[in-house]
């Protein structure tokens, strides 16, 4: 069955109260610019409804699907037929239709579900319901229809409004808020599992992502570099673009390792890192710094070294959306909005190349300090030329 017409569901939106019409009009925003590349399209604000409306009866519908189904904000998209003309034979004969053509096989239980928002429709939304129910039964009941209120294996809608929306399936979003309603953050992005899933995360709150990754070449490959494109504009499909800043950082490193302790080497390179971030962030007007650290998940992440690495940093908050989650959570939602098989492939990124035998787990910010002191006057020109020499890359 072709459909022309869509409700599109959204729950937390529905709490944000007089400032409820922002995030409406954002969230209409990104429809239209998600679906703008497939054909001609409108979204449509009343009532308590958006609409989604295709002019073209040859657009793709899978792809316009898989779009909308992408867009934070949206719980459900619902595919509905129409019913222009209010009288109850029209809808009753229109249910019927929909149905026959829906579902080849009758036998299953469902329940109707009437809203009548037009108080001018002479039936009252009880009476609906016990007579289009009465109307599928005379048509199907011999086929296996039956009815079930209580646990049914199909909920039919109809919603009376100006016209009458007949629906059945709802094809779940990701839920969350419009990107766009909640500042803006940049996230340390690998090639690794964990920061692009914090980075889905953080964008599902209604953050829009910028992002940065840490090249070393020629320790680590154009192939891991590649990696992470590709991992960000797969999150881009949730995200919306994300302007990629990729910073060579292999001369950096390289100071650090000769110059410091070695089993300090990975907290100080983070604390670079994050220092890093945050100059990018303030040069780009983000108000936080996203991560994709798990407390105890590897040394650099235990509460010590999380709060040594913190220290590096004063004016910006950090976000770590993943610390509370086990590695098998993380992978459950990677696998879920498939950044996973990218992530497992094998090209290493600059944190796991220079990694010590033996990483202290619990380090103390006053030796770090005493560490990194050994740095002053060589580590400073190479930060500003790595600053200076940023790659930026729009992916989406």
């Amino acid at each position: 069955m072709k459909y022309n017409v869509f409700i599109i569901k959204y729950a937390e939106i529905g709490t944000k109260g007089k400032n409820r019409y922002v995030f409406e009009d954002i969230l209409c925003k990104r429809m239209r610019q998600r679906l703008k590349p497939l054909g001609s399209f409108a979204v449509k604000k009343e009532y308590g409804r958006i609409y989604v409306i295709a002019h073209d009866d040859e657009y793709d519908y899978d792809e316009m699907m898989s779009r909308l189904t992408k867009i934070f904000g949206i719980t459900g998209v619902c595919p509905v037929k129409v019913v222009k003309d209010l009288t109850y034979e029209n809808i009753s004969s229109a249910l019927i239709e929909y149905v026959d053509n829906e579902y080849d096989n009758k036998d299953f239980s469902f329940k109707m579900h009437v809203r009548r928002n037009n108080k001018e429709f002479p039936m009252n939304s009880m009476e609906m319901d016990a007579s289009l129910g009465g109307d599928l039964l005379d048509k199907f009941e011999a086929e296996g229809l039956h009815v079930d209120v209580h646990k049914p294996e199909v909920k039919i809608e109809v919603e009376i409004r100006e016209k009458a929306y007949i629906y059945s399936k709802i094809i779940p979003g990701p839920g969350g808020l419009p990107v766009g309603t909640n500042g803006k953050a940049i996230s340390l992005l690998s090639g690794g599992i964990d920061s692009p899933v914090a980075t889905y995360m953080i964008a599902k709150r209604g953050v829009e992502m910028e992002a940065v990754y840490f090249n070393a070449p020629p320790y680590t490959s154009e192939r891991a570099k590649d990696k992470v494109k590709k991992l960000g504009t797969i999150v881009s499909q949730f995200a919306g673009p994300i302007k990629l800043n990729i910073i060579n950082f292999t001369d950096i490193q390289l100071a650090i390792y000769d110059n410091c302790p070695h089993d300090e080497l990975t907290i100080i390179m983070k604390r670079f890192m994050f220092r890093v971030a945050e100059d990018i962030a303030k040069r780009d007007d983000c108000q936080c710094i996203v991560t994709g650290e798990s407390i105890g998940q590897v040394s650099s992440q235990t509460t010590h070294s999380l709060g040594v690495i913190n220290d590096a940093i004063s004016d910006i908050p950090v976000f770590r959306p993943l610390i509370g989650m086990d590695k098998q959570e993380i992978i459950e939602v990677s696998k879920a909005i498939d950044t996973y098989e990218t992530s497992i492939l094998p090209y290493e990124d600059c944190c796991t190349i220079f990694v010590a035998k033996h990483p202290v787990t619990r380090p103390k910010l006053e030796q770090i300090l005493k560490s990194e002191e050994k740095l002053k006057g060589i580590i400073e020109p190479l930060y500003e030329k790595a600053m200076n020499e940023i790659e930026t890359v729009y992916l989406k």
